[in-house]
């Protein structure tokens, strides 16, 4: 179930059975010569579009811009300060906290992403520690390639050259679900350094093509698909666990 695609009255029949939702979230940025500047938004959309098919869970919409400021040097790419990107997940949370929901999943797409989510939720918990009372809500953060299995399939597809950005298997991902969006170039070296990341600058001239430690020309829509169906089982076993997780008495 897509709460994007349900009306209000939907939504609250929802809330009567279950009161978990799926958040996906990522970033809009450079993924090298053949990535899309969606990869990171658009992996954990696919896997959890995909799960809702499959099992009675509710996706709410992508967040899909996030904080990617080392990738400002490549055109495209959209980024939010840290401290906007986590004011602005407070009030996603916020919201659906109004609604009843009292288990709230992140399923994120972008290594960037990380510390500033977690920065977000400690915001949010520390409201409720202040105001001497309960949140109301958990809050859950799992990178998709975090999934139970999806690295260990990953490392079979690609064990080397999968690296850490703009790898084979989250452009398989993309070309699994967008076959037609699918590129091509010739790029060198085969397999692009790895360094530290830190600001835009830096980053263009240490990763002068975007990618980092990887060779994503391995990518094909077969190994994405792989990646897709283990990832959305996995999440609505995480789902479920998270969904089942008591409060202490």
């Amino acid at each position: 179930m897509l709460l994007h695609m349900s009306t209000w009255s939907e939504i609250e029949q929802y809330l009567k059975r279950c009161r978990s939702i799926v958040i996906p979230i990522g970033s809009n940025e450079q993924h090298g010569p053949i990535g899309l500047l969606g990869t990171d938004w658009m992996c954990p959309e696919i896997i959890a579009h995909h799960a809702q098919k499959t099992a009675d869970i509710l996706v709410g919409p992508t967040f899909n811009i996030g904080m990617a400021q080392h990738h400002i040097g490549f055109a495209g790419t959209i980024t939010l300060r840290p401290s906007t990107f986590i004011a602005a997940i407070g009030d996603w949370v916020r919201s659906l906290a109004a609604h009843g929901f009292e288990k709230i999943f992140f399923l994120n797409g972008h290594g960037g992403n990380i510390a500033s989510i977690e920065a977000a939720f400690s915001e949010l918990y520390a409201e409720a520690s202040f105001a001497r009372r309960p949140a109301g809500f958990a809050l859950k953060l799992c990178n998709w390639w975090d999934l139970e299995g999806v690295a260990a399939l990953a490392n079979k597809q690609f064990p080397t050259g999968h690296g850490v950005h703009a790898t084979p298997s989250e452009i398989a991902v993309t070309q699994w679900a967008y076959p037609e969006a699918i590129k091509t170039a010739d790029y060198s070296p085969k397999i692009a350094n790895s360094g530290p990341i830190r600001e835009a600058h830096d980053f263009r001239l240490r990763f002068p093509d975007g990618r980092m430690g990887s060779d994503p020309a391995q990518a094909t829509p077969e190994k994405g698909g792989e990646l897709v169906m283990l990832a959305a089982q996995s999440l609505v076993r995480e789902l479920d666990l998270f969904t089942c997780e008591s409060a202490p008495a």
